[in-house]
C-alpha cells in the first residue's frame, strides 16, 4: 500500500454508509479509503448506529491503534462541530483533512418546495460546510496545510428538472469552496469541491425505488454516455487524490466525475 495520507488526520463527514457487504455512501467510501492509505479517520454522523459500526470495521483495517473514531454529528448545528473539532484535536493534536460529504436529498418543483424542505436542504449542503470549515481553519492553520474537500453534485452545474432546494443548495456549496479557495490560500489550504452524477450509493438507491416501484426501468441510465452509474469507490478516489500532497497546486478547482453527463 502507498500509504498517501501516512499520518494524516481527517475528518469526513455523513461516512457512516461504510459497512462492508453493503452498498456504500461516498462517504463511508472514502473513510475506507483513507484508512487504508494511512490516515487517522473521524467517522462524523447523525446515524450514530451504523457510524459505530462503520467505525467498528475501519479500526479492524489497520494495525493502528484507534485509527478510527466515531463522533456524532449534526452537521447544521455549530455548538456540534466545535465539540467535534476541540474533541479531534484532543485525541490526534491535529486535522489535516476535513470532507464534507454529509448528504440528503429532496425532489420536488419550484412550487411544490416548502420553506422546510428548502431549509432541510441548505441546512446539510450549505450551512453546515460553512461552519464545520469555519471551525476547522483555524486548527489547520497551524499545520504546514490542509486540504478541504466539498462533496457537491453535477446538479450544482446543469439544471436539475425536479430538485429544486437540491440543486440550489449544492450551487451554494460549490460557489462556497472558490470563495473559502482563494481566502485560505494563504495559509496553505486548500479547498476543492467533487461534483458526481448519477451514483449507486444508498441515499440514490431510496429515491430511484419510489421512482420504479412500479417495475418500469431506471431512467438515469439512458442519459449517461457511459451507460452506468458510478460506484462509490469511484468518487471516493477522486476525493483521496484532492486530499493527498498528489494535488498540492490544486485549490478552488471543482471535479466533475458523470460519466460524461454534463458534456452533453
Amino acid at each position: 500500500m502507498s500509504q498517501r495520507l501516512k499520518d494524516k488526520v481527517a475528518i469526513i463527514t455523513g461516512s457512516a454508509n461504510g459497512i462492508e457487504s453493503n452498498v456504500m455512501g461516498i462517504g463511508g467510501a472514502s473513510a475506507r479509503l483513507f484508512i487504508e492509505e494511512g490516515a487517522s479517520v473521524v467517522v462524523a454522523d447523525i446515524d450514530t448506529s451504523r457510524g459505530v459500526q462503520t467505525t467498528e470495521q475501519l479500526q479492524a483495517l489497520s494495525t493502528r491503534a484507534e485509527a478510527a473514531i466515531f463522533m456524532e454529528l449534526d452537521v447544521s448545528v455549530e455548538s456540534q462541530w466545535a465539540g467535534l473539532v476541540k474533541a479531534t484535536t484532543a485525541k490526534f493534536g491535529k486535522i489535516d483533512i476535513l470532507v464534507h460529504s454529509a448528504g440528503n436529498s429532496h425532489t420536488a418543483s419550484v412550487e411544490n418546495t416548502t420553506e422546510d424542505e428548502w431549509d432541510k436542504q441548505f441546512d446539510v449542503h450549505s450551512k453546515g460546510i460553512f461552519l464545520g470549515t469555519k471551525h476547522v481553519v483555524p486548527i489547520m492553520r497551524k499545520n504546514p496545510g490542509g486540504s478541504i474537500v466539498i462533496l457537491s453534485s453535477m446538479d450544482a452545474m446543469i439544471g436539475a428538472s425536479g430538485g429544486t432546494a437540491y440543486s440550489a443548495a449544492k450551487g451554494s456549496s460549490r460557489t462556497f469552496a472558490k470563495v473559502a479557495a482563494i481566502q485560505l490560500a494563504k495559509d496553505k489550504i486548500r479547498v476543492n469541491s467533487v461534483h458526481p452524477g448519477y451514483t449507486d450509493t444508498p441515499l440514490a438507491r431510496a429515491a430511484i425505488e419510489r421512482i420504479t416501484a412500479d417495475g418500469s426501468p431506471d431512467p438515469r441510465v439512458a442519459r449517461i454516455p457511459m451507460g452506468r452509474l458510478a460506484e462509490a469507490d469511484e468518487i471516493a478516489n477522486a476525493i483521496l487524490f484532492l486530499a493527498s500532497e498528489e494535488s498540492s497546486y490544486i485549490t478552488g478547482s471543482e471535479l466533475v466525475i458523470d460519466g460524461g453527463v454534463t458534456a452533453q
